[in-house]
């Protein structure tokens, strides 16, 4: 999915919703267990429910790890069974150089390889452009590189003073120069609300993939303050809220009120800012 055809599907949607797929088997609803493979046929239902209103599907890759064989059969089937008007994110952090990030990013973008071809990949920075530029290889894949995150621990580094600012700050200023807005979008936690300001000082058009809004406590209006562009530049996912929002057999039903819920607070955001 190009950048312009993110905008378009914000501006037909009025949503910049992504729905976090970290799905647990020991958290969905029982009667699904009783189905060949339990988690896609939850992550089934929950993009029939949310499609039309969400822009973004976001599995976490652990969740699915953590089953092995079978975990790995679920996403491959929830990866391809993503709407192709969705942008699909693999939520992978992953970090390293060399021949294993070019292994990486074919594991998650070339879909004749491994059956997984996502159009986006979170990664950590820490060990440079090396751990960066081999996803970027793989043309129209997007890659979203962590900057800062509403974890506790991300005081241990993320705050530390490089003689330039902050290393967050200095994660994003490097990794511009890397590839464009098109192709890098950056990693921001939504209870960091008023450090927005300063990362647009530094990625004034990138896309920002913003967590922690809803069960983490993040504020949507404090988002939409200091962090919405012109072009809206953001996608702001929400997981346990929306996903567990029952147990029941109206779970689907459930996550697709809750997911209207941000929805309608998106959409009035995005008139205000006047992206719609």
């Amino acid at each position: 999915m190009t950048r312009a055809e993110l905008i378009a599907q914000i501006k037909q949607k009025k949503s910049f919703l992504c729905v976090g797929l970290d799905t647990d088997l020991d958290k969905i609803p029982n009667f699904l267990k009783d189905y060949p493979d339990p988690v896609f046929e939850f992550n089934k239902r929950i993009i029939d429910a949310t499609h039309d209103i969400c822009i973004a599907y976001k599995p976490n890759a652990a969740f699915y790890e953590a089953r092995g064989l079978k975990g790995l059969q679920s996403l491959i089937s929830t990866a391809q069974y993503i709407p192709k008007n969705c942008l699909s994110i693999i939520d992978a952090k992953r970090g390293d150089i060399g021949n294993t990030s070019d292994n990486y990013a074919k594991a998650f973008f070339d879909q004749e390889n491994s059956g997984m071809d996502f159009d986006a990949i979170t990664v950590t920075p820490y060990m440079g452009n090396d751990s960066v530029t081999p996803y970027l290889k793989y043309e129209g894949k997007w890659v979203i590189i962590l900057a800062l995150t509403s974890s506790v621990g991300s005081k241990d580094f993320q705050y530390l003073n490089t003689g330039d600012g902050y290393l967050y700050e200095t994660v994003i200023k490097k990794a511009n120069t890397w590839a464009s807005a098109d192709r890098i979008m950056y990693v921001v936690g939504a209870t960091k609300s008023t450090e927005f300001t300063d990362i647009r000082r530094h990625a004034p058009d990138n896309f920002l993939l913003v967590p922690g809004v809803g069960a983490q406590g993040g504020s949507l209006q404090d988002v939409c303050k200091y962090g919405m562009t012109k072009d809206c530049g953001l996608i702001v996912n929400s997981s346990r809220g929306i996903i567990y929002a029952s147990n029941g057999e109206d779970f689907a039903q459930a996550a697709r009120n809750e997911a209207l819920k941000l929805q309608q607070q998106m959409w009035e955001e995005l008139e205000k800012a006047g992206v719609i």
